[in-house]
């Protein structure tokens, strides 16, 4: 089953410390034929947010360009649809969830593409559910 993945997710596959059993599965599901759906934003907030693993060195540069190539080697489909939505659904979204664009971005192609998102942000996964969007890891 595919699935939406925001980059507080995908960067528990690369940081030991942030990893969980359940992350752990969904990245093994990857594997198995199932794809990650990403909105094009979703390169520029990973590579920001390892940019910030590395400055607070929590990582080296090395460790970092791995991680890279790591995410590069995914089967991770960038949803270019995602674009033309901004100004309408995803905003939307926004105003009506109290959300950041970014993170309307990652609800708006899971419900367009009728997926389960896989998060960690709180307020993204209260606003998943109250649009009855499936949660990844349904534990959390």
């Amino acid at each position: 089953m595919n699935f939406a993945l925001d980059s507080s997710f995908a960067l528990t596959w690369v940081l030991e410390d942030e990893a969980t059993v359940e992350t752990d599965r969904v990245l093994d599901s990857l594997g198995e034929g199932t794809r990650a759906l990403v909105p094009a934003l979703w390169r520029w907030e990973v590579a920001n947010a390892l940019l910030s693993i590395e400055r607070q060195k929590r990582a080296t540069r090395a460790a970092i360009s791995s991680h890279l190539l790591f995410f590069r080697s995914l089967p991770i489909d960038i949803d270019g649809a995602s674009l033309d939505r901004v100004w309408d659904a995803t905003q939307l979204l926004a105003q009506r969830h109290l959300l950041t664009s970014y993170d309307a971005a990652y609800l708006e192609l899971a419900l367009r593409r009728g997926v389960p998102l896989a998060s960690l942000d709180q307020p993204l996964r209260a606003a998943a559910k109250a649009e009855d969007v499936p949660l990844l890891p349904e534990w959390h």
